[in-house]
């Protein structure tokens, strides 16, 4: 986000690490030691459930599906966050997700572990590959719980990119789990560790860890209304010094991002920016615009100032097309300041004409270029 007289003044929080997303437009918002690394703690058990919720999404695993606990799954971290599953009991995977999720049980990830993947150690493999998948390339995790291990890391930055994709393809999934304020299971009824359930209405979910090495984390979404419709900040907070701090410094963070910044749409999917000429191609013009909504974050001072251009590309356009191809960009402009830019595609595609269509165009193109317009792309 640029620095400008109109900017709000960053917060002052406690936390080593700390990240503000708009998941809406993508932007980052703000943030600070965001690409550092840290320790995830139970952050971890986020790239587990996004395993799980893809298995389920897959049907190779079922809500109502029983397993039965293993010895190994039982006895991990004698004294951390545990469900409190039994060796040798039946559970189903919606009960463990539940552990996981809300009393952050590092029993439930190890029996979802075996339960998806066979083995702890297979299923951490997949956790790393997905990872990968994602573009986390600061991210590393060596069990699926996320207890200190020197092979276990990851940033603000990628944490925040995780958790996005956790909502964002799995949303029903994210919100049952994680908008429950207790869990009770073998009559010992705990409640979410996520304190912001409590004093924000408009928190969704989230995940919290702790160790002593990693400090106290959190992980918040909050939905709102925004001028563009709901509007979804996700907050990450690393190494806080307490959990009042850790609490804290969320709410700062959601009320100081919805309170000094907008997320404005610029276009929608679909919308045909304009149909300019192609050479040489089966049809003499392409419709041009966006496969996606578009959407840009900006301080609330500069919405009502911000100027979209399109500007295309200076060759001109030859079959063959490829839908998807890129054809331009749209610069958004504050006071002739670039403030973000998006490229412009083809919204469909466009074949190579005939030998003679082709020739003729050709002919044409030719003395396009004598009058000075401009050459073809190479």
């Amino acid at each position: 986000m640029p620095n400008d007289a109109n900017t709000a003044p960053l917060p002052t929080l406690d936390a080593k690490a700390w990240l503000l997303l708009d998941q809406t437009s993508g932007a980052v918002i703000a943030s600070r030691n965001a690409d550092e690394r840290v320790e995830p703690a139970s952050l971890t058990k986020i790239m587990t459930a996004y395993l799980i919720f893809s298995a389920l999404r897959d049907k190779t695993l079922k809500l109502d599906q029983e397993v039965t606990v293993s010895v190994e799954a039982w006895k991990v971290a004698p004294g951390s966050s545990k469900m409190f599953i039994e060796p040798n009991k039946q559970v189903s995977i919606d009960d463990l997700l539940s552990g996981l999720l809300i009393q952050s049980g590092n029993d439930a990830a190890v029996a979802l572990a075996e339960a998806a993947a066979g083995s702890e150690g297979a299923f951490v493999q997949k956790m790393n590959e997905q990872a990968q998948a994602m573009g986390l390339k600061n991210t590393h995790f060596n069990s699926p719980h996320g207890l200190p291990d020197p092979q276990t890391y990851s940033t603000a930055s990628d944490l925040a990119r995780m958790a996005a994709r956790l909502m964002t393809d799995f949303p029903d999934l994210y919100v049952h789990y994680d908008q429950q304020k207790s869990f009770r299971y073998n009559n010992i009824t705990q409640p979410n560790r996520n304190r912001m359930l409590w004093l924000d209405p408009s928190v969704e979910g989230g995940k919290t860890g702790h160790t002593n090495a990693a400090g106290y984390c959190m992980i918040v979404s909050a939905l709102r209304p925004g001028a563009s419709g709901p509007r979804r900040l996700i907050s990450v907070v690393m190494g806080a010094p307490s959990e009042r701090a850790r609490v804290a410094d969320t709410g700062q963070l959601l009320n100081w991002g919805y309170g000094n910044f907008e997320t404005l749409k610029l276009y929608t999917k679909g919308q045909v920016l304009g149909t300019p000429q192609v050479w040489k191609g089966k049809q003499d013009a392409v419709k041009i615009g966006f496969e996606r909504d578009v959407f840009v974050t900006v301080p609330r001072a500069w919405a009502s100032k911000l100027k979209p251009t399109l500007a295309r590309q200076e060759q001109p356009l030859v079959a063959p097309l490829a839908q998807d191809a890129t054809v331009g960009k749209v610069n958004v402009m504050l006071d002739d300041k670039p403030v973000a830019n998006f490229p412009v595609l083809a919204l469909e595609p466009v074949e190579e004409a005939g030998f003679f269509g082709r020739s003729w165009d050709g002919m044409k193109l030719w003395v396009h270029e004598l009058m000075g317009g401009d050459k073809p792309a190479a």
